[in-house]
């Protein structure tokens, strides 16, 4: 494994929360309205699948679907706008040290890996189980559940339209940064997988930080 690096927010401003998450593991957390959370990959090549919701109405959550046709890409980058299916702005991505991120591979379930890897994986831990978990904290359950981004995972898409999940882009220490738009919950799972190479078959912890930018508030 890879020293972890020790690398600040990437907006910079006052820290409103710094936490880290362990290998495997779920975290949550409300970002309000002009805050910046910076997700730091820290030891380079883990995937960190995320959902978000409206802080106020978790009937208002990401739309992979809206969030593509708006920007006229699968891929996120600085300046993609993460959006609800009524086209409400969650969440914009205002740095990015990576580049590329996934918007199409979706979250590995006990099923999943089931189906994908044999029925000797059914006992893994997956990130649906993370998302329920940490989700349930906030009254959130299965049907609540949509499409995920996963950042830092490299989903490469064919002319045909042949995807797969391949080495990923990041790096140690590598960061990106998500503005709110309005209050937000994001929920995530810090990827489990180690049947691909998502994690470079060997989940790492990352780093949550939330920033107020001293120049707005």
């Amino acid at each position: 494994m890879t020293t972890a690096v020790d690398t600040p927010a990437l907006v910079p401003g006052a820290v409103i929360l710094d936490d880290t998450v362990g290998a495997r593991g779920p975290w949550s957390a409300i970002v309000r309205a002009g805050d910046v959370l910076t997700i730091v990959d820290l030891h380079g090549n883990q995937a960190v699948d995320s959902l978000l919701y409206a802080a106020d109405d978790h009937a208002v959550r990401y739309s992979a679907a809206a969030t593509v046709a708006a920007q006229r890409n699968l891929f996120l980058t600085t300046g993609s706008v993460l959006r609800a299916d009524d086209g409400t702005a969650l969440m914009t991505l205002v740095g990015d040290e990576v580049g590329n991120h996934d918007t199409v591979g979706g979250a590995c379930s006990q099923e999943s890996n089931t189906l994908r890897y044999g029925h000797h994986t059914k006992h893994q831990h997956a990130c649906v189980e993370n998302f329920l978990i940490e989700g349930a904290k906030w009254g959130l359950g299965k049907r609540d559940l949509v499409s995920n981004i996963n950042f830092f995972m490299n989903v490469p898409v064919d002319a045909d339209g042949t995807l797969g999940i391949v080495d990923g882009l990041s790096a140690p220490g590598k960061r990106l940064a998500l503005r709110a738009e309005i209050d937000t919950l994001v929920l995530v799972s810090n990827c489990p997988q180690i049947n691909n190479p998502c994690n470079g078959f060997d989940p790492t912890e990352v780093r949550m930080i939330v920033t107020r930018p001293e120049e707005e508030r």
